[in-house]
């Protein structure tokens, strides 16, 4: 595990599509990357590539055995932001009310 938006699956890093969370050193950002690793510890994740890099990332829609998206689980959580460039809106209404305002600095952030 990386960060909140990014995890490693035989060491090739996988960035989550569609998503941002917050960087390590912004608010949230550690307690983001810590919920990925509790909901993804042990458990064997599928990664469907899509065809764009990020920053030398796989971009990837990952899915729990249970056929749970990562990226929405984030996003459901308060943890992450749908990225309506990237996901086309697909995970704006998993966010919970008032989480752009919290987590403001990644909600501004400019395409990685």
């Amino acid at each position: 595990m990386i960060d909140s938006d990014t995890i490693v699956i035989d060491h090739v890093h996988i960035r989550l599509a569609g998503i941002d969370a917050p960087e390590l050193d912004q608010p949230y950002g550690k307690v983001s990357k810590w919920a990925l690793v509790k909901m993804t510890k042990g458990q064997y994740v599928t990664a469907n590539v899509v065809p764009e890099m990020s920053f030398d990332r796989v971009v990837a829609r990952c899915f729990l055995p249970d056929g749970r998206d990562l990226a929405a689980e984030m996003v459901k959580q308060g943890l992450a932001l749908d990225w309506p460039v990237f996901s086309k809106g697909a995970y704006k209404t998993f966010e919970p009310e008032g989480v752009r305002k919290k987590l403001w600095k990644t909600a501004c952030r400019q395409p990685k």
